[in-house]
């Protein structure tokens, strides 16, 4: 289940890399799992990923929930929001193509933004499920 995962955080990372409103927003492809020490702000990285086995006995699958976080500095919620706003006709409901695999579905469920006191910035959380059918 794990390259599942995988393969899907590499989809997800090429289709908002590819989409130059997003990355001419993010001032290039600030798009990380794990961010760089001192990468310039805005940017986004991978959060948490959960995994869920949907196979039957004649179907593989696998069910996921991603996040994905915006980091700003910018004074007040405006830029934070506007990334979100971005990423998410990119992704949800759109054929992000997979190497292996069939991407069935792919939805946001949440999105918030939060100033970080003890970081000075506003991260934004959004909330994806992807359901995806195994190769073959």
């Amino acid at each position: 289940m794990a390259a599942a995962a995988i393969e899907l955080q590499a989809a997800v990372h090429a289709a908002l890399s590819a989409d130059a409103g997003l990355t001419a927003r993010l001032g290039g492809a600030r798009i990380y799992d794990h961010a760089p020490a001192n990468v310039p702000f805005p940017y986004v990285t991978f959060g948490r990923t959960s995994v869920y086995d949907w196979s039957t006995g004649t179907e593989n699958g696998t069910e996921q929930l991603f996040s994905l976080h915006v980091w700003s500095k910018a004074r007040g919620k405006a830029e934070a929001l506007e990334i979100m706003e971005l990423i998410k006709p990119r992704l949800a409901d759109q054929p992000v193509p997979l190497a292996e695999g069939r991407l069935v579905l792919m939805r946001h469920d949440f999105a918030e933004v939060r100033y970080d006191d003890d970081l000075a910035l506003y991260r934004g959380v959004m909330r994806f499920r992807a359901l995806i059918e195994a190769a073959g």
